[in-house]
């Protein structure tokens, strides 16, 4: 997957810019500082996630932020005083305000599946293929401005739970955020046929709701709707467009189950925008926003104790307190994961993120063989649903199950190409690689991962893993000094502890590998 704007490609895949087909030298860290702020045009990036995803939370000035940022401006034709494309928030952050488009490589008809090469929407799973993306926004939305988001998310979920549809993931569709989208771009970069777009327009107390179907591969809509009302109604309209929405699409079945994803009753707006607020700062990945996100998620159990959801969201982000080390009580952490995973079932045992975070809580206690069984149920319920996929992708591979461990892997890439956890989806196929013994391959995706943007500690740890079996000793050390200087105390049992491999010879390997690194 390449970025392109103006003039200039960013290569994701081979980690260079090149301006009008020319690769131009930049330094890796401005390099890694461009790929994070190209990759989110939509939002703004504080100095804080700037510092954990470029400089992995070393003490940092700001003049030394400055420097690269006036780099990164200098690679690609701008500098502080246009900011054409790298837009300073002063003191805050930054903003890339560029117009970003993708570019997918080509498929050949040798790799499509039979049946779906007789049927342009349909994706190489052998399914139709469908993205949902962010609505867009036209007037002011004034304290609904979170329900663009939302209402793609949910249509997400919603549309997940066909078995027959490929659903593309939320961490890939929300890429593509703005008024000029063109849906054949989605198309060629996700690999769909179907994009559904849609537009909240709001003028006084009312709002309109406009949602299209478009087919990606020659720009037609072929199906269209809108909805009216008052803006205290959003939450019925929103349960409206769903219904109306999946409808279309469910040709070959009977009934849906979009309805049994909602939680809440229609009075409970409060709870459900804070819940859809934290959501959104959950899928940051950084430890700043998940922090945030844990407010977000207590806030809305505050007015809405049985809120299956934010349970579970609450879990997600105690999880990464533990694997990630946020916080100094790592047990703890990993208790309150189980607590919180308990809770959300109890409230709602079918809604697969419930199942996805109880499958997390069972990986932090090290019982690999229960959390895969989670894992396979949260994806039975909703074939699409990549965190799962990729979640089982790394138990499996824990487990020495290095095959299905792959499949999965590749599935999750599959399912959601621009993920921000693409980095990790690449890191356990270099796992797999080792368990195999194919090391040089290892060492190639496991070098891809961890230059990624947003790579943390242990999976600079792979690499460093990675490139000492096959012998490359020059970016062992490399890797193992940045180990180092992330995490000066117990890095490898950290590491251990946020994987726990069972107790057979990948485990002893990796243990032997983190003692010859002296990690």
């Amino acid at each position: 997957m390449n970025y392109r704007f103006e003039m200039f490609e960013l290569d994701v895949a081979r980690f260079e810019l090149r301006r009008a087909g020319v690769w131009i030298a930049v330094e890796p860290q401005v390099l890694s500082l461009l790929l994070l702020l190209v990759s989110n045009p939509d939002r703004f990036i504080s100095k804080d996630e700037v510092v954990e995803k470029v400089w992995n939370n070393r003490i940092v000035s700001d003049s030394a932020i400055s420097a690269r940022i006036k780099s990164a401006r200098r690679a690609i034709d701008d500098d502080g005083t246009q900011q054409r494309l790298i837009r300073t928030i002063h003191g805050k952050g930054f903003r890339f305000v560029g117009k970003v488009s993708f570019d997918a490589a080509a498929v050949s008809a040798a790799d499509q599946d039979p049946q779906a090469a007789h049927s342009p929407g349909w994706h190489l799973s052998g399914k139709p293929g469908v993205a949902v993306l962010p609505f867009r926004i036209t007037g002011d939305p004034g304290a609904c401005g979170f329900v663009a988001d939302a209402l793609a998310d949910e249509l997400i979920a919603d549309l997940a739970r066909l078995h027959w549809l490929f659903v593309i993931a939320r961490g890939s569709s929300f890429r593509f955020r703005g008024v000029d989208v063109d849906c054949g771009e989605v198309g060629r970069a996700l690999g769909v046929g179907y994009c559904v777009t849609g537009s909240l327009i709001f003028a006084n107390n009312s709002v309109t709701v406009a949602v299209e179907l478009v087919e990606t591969l020659h720009g037609g809509v072929i199906w269209a709707d809108s909805w009216s009302g008052a803006v205290d109604r959003l939450h019925e309209i929103q349960s409206e467009i769903a219904l109306r929405v999946v409808s279309p699409l469910e040709s070959r079945i009977q009934h849906h189950e979009a309805e049994s994803a909602r939680s809440l009753a229609p009075g409970e707006m409060t709870a459900w925008s804070a819940y859809h607020a934290g959501l959104d700062l959950m899928f940051r990945f950084n430890r700043a926003d998940n922090q945030s996100a844990s407010v977000l998620f207590g806030q809305s159990l505050e007015r809405a104790p049985h809120f299956a959801r934010a349970h579970a969201g609450l879990s997600f982000t105690r999880f990464q307190n533990a694997f990630l080390n946020y916080l100094p009580d790592r047990q703890a952490e990993a208790e309150a994961t189980h607590r919180s995973a308990e809770q959300a079932l109890q409230l709602d045992p079918l809604d697969p993120f419930c199942q996805l975070n109880m499958g997390r809580s069972f990986w932090l206690d090290g019982n690999l063989t229960e959390s895969v069984e989670w894992f396979n149920q949260a994806s039975s319920l909703s074939p699409s649903y990549a965190q799962a996929i990729y979640s089982r992708a790394w138990a499996r591979t824990l487990a020495g199950d290095a095959e299905n461990g792959e499949s999965d892997a590749q599935l999750a890439l599959s399912l959601s190409p621009l993920d921000p956890l693409r980095y990790a989806m690449i890191a356990t196929r270099a796992l797999g690689q080792v368990i195999k013994g194919n090391y040089a391959e290892a060492a190639e995706l496991a070098e891809r991962a961890a230059r990624s943007p947003g790579a943390h500690k242990h999976i600079a740890t792979i690499a460093a893993m990675a490139n000492h079996f096959v012998g490359h000793d020059v970016n062992a050390r490399k890797w193992t000094e940045f180990v180092r200087h992330t995490d000066p105390d117990n890095a490898g049992a950290n590491f251990l502890a946020a994987f726990p491999f069972a107790q057979i010879a990948i485990r002893e390997q990796v243990e032997r590998a983190l003692r010859d690194l002296r990690l």
